[in-house]
């Protein structure tokens, strides 16, 4: 499994792997491989900590849950790899950025793999689950690794921004010491709430200030 993440992550990640609670994780993961379709494939389920190392990160975006259906999650947040149609909430995601970034142009594909490579953590709550069955693997141990992390990085690291949408998300705003870091929050792009206030939130012009404003390189929001 190391092979999967950036050795940066060595010292947070190893412990938690020899925990018990991880240990039964791992056990519940490959049951549900060995008799359903599990998604991402199990090489890209820590593909946000091969992309990411943690002495680059700048931005961490949550999510809660892998896409869940075929072909769309890559273990990146909100990203789906090219050729796959883009879902939804990174639609919406990206009209925000039509109208918050100057000449951000609208991507042809969902691939966020760019943001990853600059130091944006695309981190899901919840790191796989069952094809077509949305929220399956929650409660068994995820939750516990990611909220680790992110406390890690708020312990370990200067002037992250923490990217918060949706309440499930905005609940883990607890974990993050705001007086080094910048906590950003809004409801959740998806079409259902978009309106109610992720539309005009300007993260991604807030987020790029913070950095540049504690002297660190800001993010090319385009892909």
């Amino acid at each position: 499994m190391s092979d999967r993440f950036d050795s940066s992550w060595d010292a947070i990640i190893k412990p938690l792997f020899a925990t018990e609670k991880m240990k039964g994780l791992s056990t519940f993961v490959q049951n549900e491989r060995a008799i359903h379709q599990v998604f991402p494939p199990k090489d890209l389920v820590f593909n946000a900590f091969h992309l990411t190392p943690l002495s680059n990160v700048k931005v961490v975006i949550l999510g809660q849950d892998p896409y869940h259906n075929d072909g769309q999650a890559h273990g990146l947040s909100f990203s789906v790899p090219k050729g796959i149609a883009i879902p939804p909430s990174l639609k919406n995601i990206y009209t925000e950025l039509v109208s918050d970034i100057p000449g951000f142009t609208y991507p042809n594909h969902g691939d966020l793999t760019a943001w990853a490579k600059q130091g944006v953590l695309l981190l899901n709550a919840t790191l796989t689950v069952r094809a077509h069955e949305a929220a399956s693997h929650q409660k068994h141990g995820w939750e516990q690794f990611t909220d680790t992390i992110i406390q890690e990085i708020s312990e370990n690291k200067d002037h992250v921004v923490f990217i918060l949408w949706g309440s499930y998300a905005i609940k883990k705003s607890g974990l993050i010491d705001s007086k080094k870091h910048l906590i950003l929050t809004a409801v959740h792009p998806s079409p259902l709430s978009v309106y109610r206030g992720f539309f005009g939130c300007a993260h991604f012009s807030q987020a790029n200030e913070f950095l540049k404003q504690h002297q660190l390189e800001q993010i090319d929001w385009q892909v």
